[in-house]
């Protein structure tokens, strides 16, 4: 990632929270150290965030040994009132290189060729629903 300098710092179209998603939902048995580091935060700041998901329900952790399996709830609505409709799966489709989020990561969700597979009643939108101008 490269860093932004001047007057085109002080904001980005993602959230830390966001980007710790995706990465927890790219491999569910990463380290927050490797969170850290691929976000560009504190491992603190990675706890942060977890915990934050983890008490509003859009993920779930196990322990496993010495190391966390965590789980994204993708049928979650996301949090924004102006974001109403779409859910967690959705925003990781379109945030998740194809074949990189895995099953077990969205609490059995199937994986398409795309990301995620919408959870029933949310269809996926089509190409001309997603394209911009």
């Amino acid at each position: 990632m490269e860093h932004v300098t001047g007057p085109r710092a002080t904001w980005t179209f993602l959230t830390n929270h966001a980007r710790v998603l995706v990465q927890i939902s790219r491999d569910p048995g990463i380290r927050v150290r490797d969170i850290a580091a691929r976000c560009l935060l504190t491992e603190r700041a990675v706890q942060r965030i977890i915990t934050d998901l983890e008490d509003e329900g859009y993920l779930a952790h196990t322990r496993v040994g010495r190391a966390n399996r965590y789980q994204v709830t993708a049928s979650s609505p996301l949090r924004h009132p102006a974001d109403a409709g779409p859910t967690v799966a959705d925003l990781l489709a379109l945030l998740t290189p194809s074949g990189t989020t895995r099953a077990g990561a969205l609490g059995g969700t199937p994986v398409s060729e795309r990301g995620v597979e919408p959870e029933p009643g949310h269809p996926r939108p089509s190409a001309a629903d997603t394209s911009v101008s």
